[in-house]
């Protein structure tokens, strides 16, 4: 397949995405995004893809994996800045669980060692000069 002028090369669909390539590799890989290859065996994309990986990175960044996205609805992935799909409220619902499940675990490592920090310091361990 030769390069038609409107398919992005994958260095130009990092330079429009933020992406990495060896990102936009992976994603691929993974049926995040669709490409085709070039006669010199380059992968191409269409500009859609664009707005494609924009989601990805939205979804990756809100804490979502590879796996989990791939099984989103395609409505989840062709609009930028897209809300959830209904179908996909009950996976954002776990991921918030496990959020808020981190946050309170990091919460309570954060009041231990504070509370370890305001303990006077065991005269046998005071440090010499």
């Amino acid at each position: 397949m030769d390069a038609s002028p409107s398919l992005l090369s994958i260095g130009k669909l990092a330079r429009l995405t933020g992406a990495s390539i060896r990102s936009l590799r992976h994603y691929d890989e993974h049926g995040l995004l669709a490409s085709t290859r070039a006669a010199n065996g380059y992968r191409l994309f269409a500009p859609a893809a664009v707005t494609r990986v924009r989601q990805i990175q939205r979804l990756i960044a809100s804490g979502f994996g590879i796996a989990e996205i791939r099984a989103f609805p395609d409505c989840m992935l062709l609009v930028e800045g897209a809300a959830m799909c209904p179908e996909t409220t009950p996976a954002q619902r776990r991921r918030l669980e496990a959020i808020e499940r981190q946050i309170a675990d990091l919460e309570r490592r954060r009041a231990r060692l504070l509370a370890m920090l305001a303990e006077p310091a065991a005269p046998d361990r005071l440090p010499t000069r």
